[in-house]
């Protein structure tokens, strides 16, 4: 017997033991799920809150670029938009014009220099409606047509300095030697106007043992002078239609602004700077109207209208401009001091905000369909930020610093936001149907109507006079102000009280007797229709024995009948009842009629009411 108790109580406490550590076991899993599940949930709703939808990251995508050389066009005209890039590769090779489709690289082409800027524009009104790509790259703008090359186009080349092109003769019949040809070019490098050639320049830099060889190669080789290309455009021709066609502008190194055909690739304008261009924006049309706005290399910000070859206006910036883009008829300009500035287009000060981190590349949010526009501000503290005039509406998180920024329809998504980042990567967000942006800036901070300056008024003689003297007597004032609100409460207490002591108003303050009581009076005189309208207000108890009596001057009014007697009144009904009153008077006077309603056999009212009855606009008859 002893055996079998300790062997089932061992058998109990085995038991015991089991179910406690599965019961712990359970604990643990629970108290995980619970954390993942609340982790879930908080990520669930994170994605919720969030704007974007992440379509695709692939940080090895080997894609080295910048916002000028990236844009969005239907290359096909199969409704479907396909991205183009020109990829700057290693910065010495691999340099490559790529097309993605999806997340997908559809083709490329090999470039022979680095490219400066790439966009796509109808050269044509053949069909189907495709675009081009234009590549400027060096003194060359590339264009392709179906993705394949179509054209090429060569900047005119530029005035030769005369005393470099004969030295460079004398040099080729070996009437000078190599020491002296460097002694005379380096004399016309310091005092010509005309710079020199990039054959002279590169001369120049030769270490003495390298310049015979060079001399060799290239002084039966005629000299030619060439700028490049440092930014590109495209304008409207004339129409402003999305599909209308367009012209290309240009910007060069020898700071003049190029508008080319779309067609024949012929000069159709040329513009002049002050400073060599590195940004631009156009807007307008060719034949009618347009403005191109150009940031250059001095820090300053240009506007060209048409038929003016110098610049209209002139943006003076504290600091060299790092992005540029056109917000309707504002321009907003990103600047090394992490600043960004609202400026009209004829170059007035709007606002300015300061950034959290240097800005890396801008580019417009531009979405027709909600009429919704907005700039994009890519910093280095790896985030995008949204704004719309200067509120902060949306802020991105990036895995990487961003370096070139694009949105638009990318495949048959309207509002597509793709990025290249610093380290090669590329991401393509889309932004959700129910994206919702408010006006109000979501950055912490004071509210923008602080920073709103209010237009105080002069002070006068008088204002200050007063302010001293508010000053001298703060404390009796105030001792005034407060006994004479005291003072008005009581009276209002005192006059309520009265009033519910007295019945004087049109609603009963009885509980036994909830009434309301309204009178209307019409006709012009001397006969006057007067109805009362009496109702229970209860919720189920009926009112019984009712009087309503009539009190007037009866020198001014006589009344038909001036007592009723109300038997009975069901709640909720209303119950009209009507008399007639005579105006006596023509001397165009008016008085009160007294209206109270009793429980019969009480000398207190129920409900009083003061008619004011309207002056008689007739004769009475005699």
């Amino acid at each position: 017997m002893h055996v079998d108790g300790s062997a089932s109580s061992a058998d109990s406490l085995g038991n015991c033991s089991l179910k406690e550590g599965w019961y712990r076991n359970r604990g643990i899993w629970e108290n995980k799920l619970i954390t993942m599940s609340a982790a879930q949930t908080e990520q669930e709703n994170s994605m919720a809150s969030s704007k974007w939808l992440d379509a695709h990251y692939d940080p090895v995508a080997n894609l080295y670029t910048f916002s000028s050389c990236m844009a969005l066009a239907d290359l096909h005209g199969d409704g479907e938009s396909k991205l183009v890039v020109g990829d700057l590769g290693t910065g010495a090779n691999n340099m490559k014009l790529k097309v993605f489709r999806g997340t997908g690289l559809l083709s490329e082409n090999t470039l022979l220099d680095l490219p400066t800027g790439l966009v796509a524009f109808l050269m044509d009104q053949h069909e189907p409606r495709t675009p081009a790509v234009a590549v400027a790259s060096g003194p060359y703008i590339y264009v392709y047509k179906n993705l394949r090359p179509y054209f090429k186009f060569t900047l005119p080349s530029l005035e030769i300095n005369g005393l470099e092109q004969d030295v460079w003769i004398q040099a080729r019949e070996d009437m000078i030697d190599t020491m002296t040809l460097k002694e005379m070019l380096e004399g016309i490098r310091d005092k010509a106007e005309v710079p020199l050639s990039v054959r002279s320049l590169r001369f120049l830099m030769l270490e003495p043992q390298d310049m015979e060889a060079f001399v060799n190669l290239h002084k039966d080789q005629p000299i030619r002078r060439q700028t490049v290309i440092t930014c590109i455009g495209t304008l409207k021709k004339n129409m402003a239609d999305e599909d209308a066609v367009s012209c290309l502008v240009i910007g060069t190194e020898n700071k003049d602004i190029f508008i080319l055909d779309p067609e024949a690739f012929t000069i159709l304008s040329k513009m002049s700077l002050p400073s060599v261009p590195t940004m631009m924006d156009v807007t307008g049309q060719f034949d009618v109207e347009f403005r191109i706005t150009v940031a250059c290399r001095n820090g300053n910000i240009y506007i060209l209208r048409r038929d003016s070859p110098q610049p209209k206006y002139c943006i003076e910036l504290a600091a060299h401009p790092v992005g540029l883009v056109r917000i309707g008829k504002n321009v907003v300009v990103g600047c090394a001091q992490e600043t960004l500035q609202g400026y009209t287009q004829k170059g007035k000060k709007l606002w300015t905000v300061y950034l959290p981190a240097p800005v890396t590349t801008m580019g417009v949010m531009d979405l027709p369909t909600r009429g919704f526009e907005a700039v994009l501000v890519a910093l280095a503290s790896c985030e995008v930020h949204v704004y719309r005039d200067k509120n902060l509406v949306s802020t991105i998180k990036t895995p990487d610093v961003v370096t070139s920024i694009c949105f638009g329809r990318y495949g048959r998504e309207d509002g597509t936001l793709i990025m290249s980042t610093k380290g090669g990567g590329l991401i393509v967000k889309i932004l959700k149907r129910t994206a919702v942006f408010e006006d109000r800036d979501s950055a912490p901070g004071p509210p923008l109507a602080q920073s709103i300056r209010l237009n105080v008024p002069k002070k006068t003689k008088l204002y200050v006079d007063q302010t001293m003297r508010e000053r001298e007597n703060a404390v009796a004032m105030h001792r005034a102000f407060q006994m004479d609100l005291s003072r008005l409460r009581l009276a209002a207490a005192r006059a309520y009280v009265k009033a519910l002591e007295s019945s004087l108003t049109p609603m009963s303050s009885s509980i036994t007797e909830p009434l309301k009581m309204n009178a209307v009076v019409q006709g012009l005189g001397p006969s006057f229709k007067l109805t009362l309208n009496i109702q229970n207000t209860a919720a189920s108890r009926p009112v019984m024995n009712l009087v309503v009596c009539f009190l007037f001057d009866e020198r001014l009014y006589s009344m038909k009948t001036a007592f009723f007697k109300i038997p009975l009144l069901v709640p909720g009904l209303n119950y009209p009842i009507d008399t007639f009153v005579e105006c006596l008077t023509d001397k165009g006077i008016s008085d009160i009629i007294k209206v109270f309603v009793l429980r019969e056999g009480k000398s207190a009212p129920l409900l009083t009411a003061h008619i004011n009855m309207p002056i008689s606009e007739g004769l009475p008859l005699n």
